[in-house]
């Protein structure tokens, strides 16, 4: 597995560790599905090895938009801080890691 495929089975990790802080997760069941959801996802991507790298890219891209999006959803978050700004680093680093991809693949 390359660099990348690690980088996103941390990223999997964190996000499925994180619901177990209750500081982040808290008592809001949409937030915990959330961030295992996605956790999960990127779990499965990892898993793929990279052997589509434009899909893995495209997949990682839309989940962490929705990483972004979601951390601006009350109903979500619970308005609870550390909820918003797991969400916002982690699609950040998502969005970078996504078009580092999709870059890479062209060289």
């Amino acid at each position: 597995m390359s660099w990348k495929g690690w980088l996103i089975l941390i990223v999997a990790l964190w996000l499925i560790v994180s619901v177990l802080i209750p500081n982040i997760a808290g008592s809001k069941g949409a937030n915990l599905a959330n961030f295992l959801i996605t956790g999960i996802i990127f779990a499965a991507v990892s898993a793929m090895d990279f052997k589509q790298t434009k899909t893995v890219a495209w997949i990682i891209l839309i989940v962490g938009i929705w990483l972004i999006i979601s951390s601006f959803i009350p109903s979500i978050t619970g308005s609870k801080t550390a909820a918003m700004t797991n969400g916002l680093i982690m699609g950040i680093i998502n969005l970078i890691l996504s078009f580092f991809m999709k870059k890479s693949k062209a060289s």
